[in-house]
């Protein structure tokens, strides 16, 4: 199998994707690392009908790969996650309509362009977990307790672009992370980033009751197949507070291996084909020119990379 696995910057030394990688060319499949962030790419050339059989993707918030791959998934092509699921978890703001419109318990959100506009939610909403829409990792988030507190934390959300306020849902101050490799479910526990005196390391746990059914409604609402959940238990049960494609499976067991073969399951059965846009017309590619590409056993066009990478991913 030919597959295409676009590599962020922020994620060039990462063991997850570039282990998945080494699996994938260790089984002996086809796999070209494309790095939107450091090449020059020629659309045309590298995108086409029958190149690969899937196009693999594991996002950064504001990365270029994004881009590469909707044009991917505009032509038909299979994506791994489906690249409009991306994009709508991507988006906390849509993640959070989405959610809210198909029954899925997530706290009530705000939205606002600039720092100045959260001033008009209304003091008896306090407190607020404040983050950018656009956030990732963790980064960023504030438990705002009233009014006051905003104010003193408004420099520090200028230049975070839009951002979010979801109304604080009282909890243990731990948060259960749930992954899901193509449905196979496996549930971890950490601290709350917004509870950093909890004296809690990651580790695996039993999926607790109810868990399963949730995961699955949030697959099929937002059609992901390689995502992990962040979610609270609360006095009202379980809530949702974030959704995340291709995240790090941490403390999944066997977690490249199981990853590989989802790829590979997905690739095999076109999950996240994308019906191609009307009178798209693809040619063939220019005589002489060559996408800058690499495979998982030779060295990139703009220099060695994957052989620099971790040699393990520590699941």
């Amino acid at each position: 199998m030919k597959l295409a696995f676009l590599v962020e910057e922020h994620y060039r030394h990462d063991g997850m994707p570039l282990d998945v990688v080494r699996q994938l060319d260790a089984w002996g499949h086809h796999v070209d690392i494309v790095r939107p962030g450091s090449s020059l790419i020629e659309m045309s050339d590298l995108i086409r009908a029958g190149s690969h059989d899937a196009w693999v993707l594991k996002t950064v918030s504001g990365g270029p790969g994004l881009s590469i791959l909707e044009a991917a998934a505009a032509l038909g092509l299979t994506t791994i996650n489906d690249a409009r699921s991306i994009r709508s978890v991507r988006d906390k703001a849509v993640a959070a309509v989405i959610a809210r419109a198909n029954g899925l318990p997530m706290p009530i959100t705000y939205f606002a362009a600039v720092p100045e506009l959260l001033t008009q939610i209304p003091t008896d909403r306090y407190p607020l977990v404040v983050k950018p829409a656009g956030g990732s990792s963790g980064r960023a988030v504030h438990l705002v307790a009233s009014p006051e507190r905003l104010a003193r934390i408004g420099a520090e959300l200028i230049g975070e672009g839009p951002l979010l306020a979801q109304v604080y849902v009282p909890n243990t101050g731990v948060d259960l992370k749930v992954y899901s490799v193509a449905g196979d479910l496996h549930a971890t526990v950490r601290r709350s980033p917004l509870h950093p005196e909890q004296p809690v390391r990651e580790s695996r746990v039993p999926l607790p009751s109810g868990t399963a059914a949730l995961m699955h409604r949030i697959g099929a609402v937002f059609g992901l197949d390689l995502f992990g959940v962040d979610i609270i238990e609360g006095p009202d049960g379980p809530m949702v507070v974030d959704i995340n494609d291709f995240p790090s499976f941490r403390c999944v067991p066997d977690g490249v291996a199981r990853v590989a073969r989802a790829v590979l399951d997905l690739a095999a059965t076109g999950a996240g084909r994308t019906p191609p846009r009307p009178r798209a017309v693809v040619g063939p590619p220019r005589s002489g020119s060559t996408p800058v590409v690499e495979t998982a056993s030779t060295r990139a066009v703009a220099g060695p990379v994957v052989d620099s990478a971790p040699p393990a991913y520590v699941g």
